[in-house]
């Protein structure tokens, strides 16, 4: 699937850059392969507008912020949120209408600016843990990954895969047959799933969860947000939450912006923000290996790809996204047209459903 060719896809709410990193200037980000420009106006909200310029096409990017609008590097023109150009210094008539460049809507959610492109068809995720004072904020990563945010998705729900790209950090090789959810539900947004995994705990994580066994499991509930977020909520035997959200925020068809944060029922003094990032950066790099060495062009046909019993979560994925196009009047556009597709043997297929 190539989701740049697909216009529904502008329709959601992507995180696009954290709010910190437009305190000093503007931000650049391409989303969906649509350039834009992101800055703070003059209440200290996000806007973004297209990163060109009507003028000569600079880039609006690398201006400067002047009184909550954006100013082009080139010729000093300025723009407000809404795309309308307020300024142009070289000229003391009225400013034609003319002069304007497309604007987006852009919010703030959990230390992010967030963009929709067009007339967004589900809202941000609500995160209840996000305003709960017991639980603190850690932002971890954002940065780029040269894979298909779907690919990211379902690994996210694939618990057949930690026993082996996981085995240095928690996966237990010994036992590489995954545990059957406890509870598997389409929601209206995506999908919920529940399920008990055994790992093992390595000495960064005795620390980081104030437990001092090597073996513990992961009490966990998975939930999948249309099209690519997802949050994954673990709870330790001793009480601990540990929750991450992430977002395959589409930079173009093969790559994404790895977007994540967690938030935990802990503090500092329990276990530091910086142990808790290196073991989840350590975690995240295993998979980061893996999948940008995968086809980013990922069929929605489960007729195309072979699966097993614990691929459950990524064929209703699947499925789900192929219902989002068809409901919508798109047909999936893939990068090669005219490939006949193997026929798919799912081992274990009744344990599917």
């Amino acid at each position: 699937m190539m989701v740049t060719e697909h216009p529904v896809f502008r329709r959601f709410w992507y995180p696009v850059v954290p709010l910190e990193k437009l305190r000093s200037r503007p931000q650049r980000f391409v989303l969906l392969a649509e350039p834009i420009a992101i800055w703070l106006d003059g209440d200290g909200l996000p806007a973004a507008a297209s990163d060109r310029c009507c003028h000569r096409s600079a880039r609006l990017s690398q201006g400067t912020v002047i009184e909550g609008c954006i100013r082009c590097p080139y010729h000093g023109w300025s723009f407000d949120r809404h795309g309308t150009c307020v300024d142009v210094p070289q000229i003391k008539t009225p400013i034609p209408a003319t002069y304007r460049v497309p604007s987006y809507r852009c919010t703030s959610r959990y230390g992010y600016a967030w963009v929709c492109l067009e007339e967004p068809i589900a809202d941000i995720p609500v995160i209840p843990e996000a305003s709960d004072p017991s639980y603190r904020l850690i932002p971890e990563f954002y940065e780029p990954w040269n894979c298909a945010g779907l690919r990211l998705m379902e690994n996210s729900f694939d618990n057949a895969h930690p026993h082996f790209v996981h085995a240095d950090t928690f996966g237990v090789m010994q036992e590489p047959v995954p545990p059957a959810p406890d509870s598997f539900e389409e929601t209206e947004s995506g999908l919920r799933m529940t399920y008990v995994l055994p790992v093992k705990n390595s000495e960064v994580q005795q620390r980081n969860l104030q437990m001092r066994d090597t073996r513990t499991c992961r009490i966990s509930e998975g939930t999948w947000y249309l099209p690519f977020l997802r949050t994954l909520k673990i709870a330790y035997p001793n009480g601990l939450v540990h929750l991450i959200f992430t977002a395959a925020t589409p930079i173009s068809d093969s790559s994404i912006q790895l977007v994540q944060f967690c938030l935990r029922n802990d503090s500092e003094a329990d276990a530091s923000a910086a142990d808790i990032i290196a073991f989840d950066r350590a975690v995240t790099l295993e998979d980061k290996a893996i999948l940008e060495g995968t086809d980013f062009d990922v069929p929605l046909d489960i007729k195309a790809e072979q699966h097993m019993a614990s691929d459950r979560p990524g064929i209703l994925m699947r499925h789900r996204l192929a219902r989002l196009l068809k409901e919508h009047g798109e047909v999936e556009q893939r990068r090669q047209q005219n490939q006949p597709a193997p026929t798919a043997k799912i081992l274990e297929k009744a344990s599917i459903g």
